[in-house]
């Protein structure tokens, strides 16, 4: 059965994007992936915002692709916006009809959340099952935090292995 996933590159001061929702300063890191894990991945979850903002594959062969070309299946937006249809891509107007959707379409494999406000939701919610932060060399001060939610009790992980846990619930 489908796990989510939330697998981000992060700033060093926990920031996935910067003001705006920018993400240019990634360009200069942008590599492969850990290894499999887009082999591992069968679906993606992604939050409108993300799904309309910046590309860091800008400008290269892999812009408007999913991790620049690295990946391609099915995609779901959840989404309180009218869309243009898009191939592959399904929009969803609430989190429980999009989580069964992509974990169906997924199968055995990892849904990977994308968009901080998308995984804080899938948190909340207690169906994200782990996460993968991926820590870049830079400070960037401002942006889309990897998770925010002010006041909110914290919420416990399990280390797998370097730089992925387990959600506690």
């Amino acid at each position: 059965m489908a796990k989510l996933l939330y697998a981000f590159s992060c700033s060093i001061d926990g920031f996935i994007a910067g003001p705006g929702g920018d993400m240019s300063w990634l360009t200069p890191f942008l590599g492969p992936p850990p290894e499999g894990l887009l082999l591992r991945i069968g679906a993606l979850l992604v939050g409108r915002r993300t799904y309309d903002g910046d590309d860091p594959h800008r400008g290269g062969p892999g812009e408007g692709k999913a991790f620049g070309g690295g990946w391609s299946g099915p995609q779901f937006v959840l989404t309180h916006r009218a869309a243009a249809p898009a191939p592959g891509v399904t929009f969803a107007g609430d989190l429980a009809s999009a989580v069964s959707a992509a974990k169906a379409a997924a199968g055995d494999k990892y849904v990977n959340v994308l968009g901080a406000d998308v995984a804080r939701q899938c948190l909340e919610a207690g169906v994200l099952d782990e996460i993968l932060a991926l820590p870049v060399p830079v400070l960037l001060g401002d942006g889309v935090r990897v998770f925010h939610r002010p006041g909110g009790a914290p919420i416990g992980l399990e280390p797998l292995r370097p730089n992925w846990y387990r959600v506690l619930r």
